[in-house]
């Protein structure tokens, strides 16, 4: 059997279309039972992080594996096979623990260093556990990545080449600014109670804001984690829970606003923050000036199911983007936008009154052009603002970590508002300055790397060498037993002095060969030691499979829960 995974990331695909490929928990233990029921994996695991989606397999043949894991990724994940796989990675054997130990380091991260990534690695260990898809190879593999990843953080300077996603994404929203200073008597709302908004929270929290509020949609999970913020030593703070109703009341209180939630759709639209800027200062949301036309914020917005013969896939446009605006014809190939094109040239005079069709055409013929040429185009959310017009200073700050997104891309569009989001957060990060440190983790990485892979060869050839031994043991048995047939008159002493010469002698003969053999088979190309000793010895096939199964057993009974 051997290690495979494959995957797509922040590095590999845009983040629509990462977002699109979010597994929920519930996707994710499909998956995992699907993965091992398949033919070629034995094992499974699934890490799925606001970033990446990575399902990792023990498989008996390299290019059926591929292809299975391949197609229950898309099959799960609702995107297409042929479109997700140009955004695929695939790794094998070596290859595919160098990059588990690498993410575990924060190496792959979209913030190099940051350490949430060993949590989310432990979480999808456990679940994998739970399922009982993991077995020997994966649990050997995840925990030498959790002990890789906590040896790189406690060895080396990483922690100085990166923060967590979330301090990463405040100091994006500071602008420049301490986020100490930035954050002092300011008012916060936490959307989601889970790891990433528990974080985000007590990050606020050390930061001096005055005031955190947590809304969840169950509501002692945000009771809980409101009574941790206020009970800490260096997190107390003013804190309670609201249920997900309040939020559009507490939006217009919040200064910051934080939201990681696993919900599928939007949990905050455009039109629901330009409500709380205008609830705010009492005046409607203004939209800036921008080189691209922009969703009219300032009042209702069109429903995406309420336009009749639009050639769009109105079922699945996400709530809050006009269905001529830019946001909704992103990705789309050039056929589908030129089809798109016509369709707003040719709007009703109710449209009209709404927004400026032969803008909307204009643009969107462009963008059909482009992607006749390049394929298809990136989703464009952070519009460029008019020559001389400067954008205002934000005063209302949003940062969406959640993948899907949980807020509505448009905001970017609102004067007064700041919104970090991962698009945003991986740009920043694509430019930040890399510490030496980072050489020594890799160095690190590639260590541990040889050190699993001779573990891992060494293990094949161990149920061999115990079948060996214990093949030896029933000779020696047997010899001994037919002496004592033939010498009855020995005692019990003589025949103690026997039963140990006899031993020795076959362990002496062993000692060596089995010694230098588990060193060889250590090596690269060392599995084939193994078959070369059950040939030799003409062990039993169904003996030396026994003995790994006991092994497996015994691993899973000593394993820690």
């Amino acid at each position: 059997m051997s290690l495979l995974v494959v995957g797509l990331s922040h590095r590999s695909a845009p983040v629509s279309v990462l977002e699109r490929a979010a597994l929920a928990a519930d996707a994710q233990t499909k998956l995992l039972q699907d993965t091992v029921a398949a033919e070629p994996a034995t094992e499974a695991a699934v890490l799925a992080t606001c970033n990446r989606i990575e399902l990792y397999a023990d498989v008996d043949k390299f290019h059926a594996g591929v292809a299975e894991l391949s197609t229950l990724l898309a099959q799960h994940s609702g995107v297409g096979l042929e479109e997700l796989t140009p955004y695929l990675y695939v790794h094998y054997e070596d290859r595919a623990a160098h990059h588990l130990f690498s993410v575990a380091c924060g190496l792959d991260s979209m913030v190099v260093g940051e350490g949430q990534i060993l949590g989310q690695i432990k979480d999808s260990l456990a679940r994998a556990q739970d399922l009982h898809t993991a077995g020997r190879l994966l649990n050997d593999l995840f925990q030498q990545g959790l002990r890789v990843g906590k040896r790189a953080h406690s060895e080396t300077g990483i922690d100085r080449a990166g923060q967590s996603l979330v301090t990463f994404g405040l100091e994006q929203l500071a602008v420049g600014t301490d986020v100490g200073v930035w954050a002092q008597g300011k008012k916060a709302l936490v959307i989601g109670a889970g790891s990433m908004s528990s974080l985000a929270a007590a990050t606020l929290a050390r930061a001096g804001v005055a005031e955190i509020v947590v809304a969840n949609r169950t509501v002692e999970r945000a009771e809980r984690l409101a009574q941790i913020l206020t009970e800490g030593d260096d997190t107390a703070v003013a804190a309670r829970a609201v249920p997900m109703d309040a939020v559009p009341g507490e939006l217009t209180r919040a200064d910051v606003v934080v939201s990681c939630t696993g919900a599928t759709g939007l949990v905050l639209t455009a039109e629901a923050v330009a409500q709380a800027v205008e609830g705010r200062t009492g005046q409607p949301a203004a939209e800036l000036a921008d080189t691209a036309p922009a969703t009219p914020h300032g009042k209702a917005l069109p429903a995406a199911g309420a336009d009749e013969n639009c050639p769009l896939d109105l079922a699945a446009a996400q709530p809050g983007f006009s269905v001529m605006g830019e946001a909704a014809v992103a990705g789309l190939d050039a056929a589908t936008l030129e089809q798109h094109a016509a369709w707003v040239a040719g709007a009703t005079v109710d449209r009209r009154e709404r927004r400026t069709p032969e803008a909307d055409a204009e643009l969107i013929t462009a963008l059909a052009a482009t992607a006749a040429t390049v394929g298809r185009i990136p989703e464009r959310r952070r519009p460029e603002p008019a020559a001389g017009i400067p954008r205002p200073a934000p005063s209302f700050f949003l940062l969406d970590l959640a993948m899907p997104r949980d807020i509505d891309a448009a905001v970017h569009r609102l004067a007064g508002v700041r919104l970090v989001d991962i698009e945003s957060l991986a740009e920043a990060s694509a430019d930040a300055p890399m510490a030496t440190d980072v050489d020594l983790v890799r160095r690190i990485v590639s260590d541990e790397v040889a050190a699993f892979g001779a573990a891992q060869r060494a293990a094949h050839i161990t149920p061999t060498v115990v079948a060996l031994r214990t093949m030896a043991a029933d000779v020696v048995a047997g010899e001994i037993a037919r002496l004592d047939g033939r010498l009855p008159d020995l005692d019990e002493r003589q025949r103690g002095e026997i039963r140990q010469a006899v031993h020795r002698v076959v362990d002496k003969l062993l000692h060596a060969p089995t010694v230098r053999i588990k060193q060889l088979a250590a090596e690269p190309g060392g599995a084939g030691y193994a078959d070369a000793l059950r040939t030799l010895f003409d062990l039993d096939p169904e003996t030396v499979a026994s003995v790994s199964r006991a092994v497996d057993s015994t691993d899973k009974k000593d394993r820690p829960a």
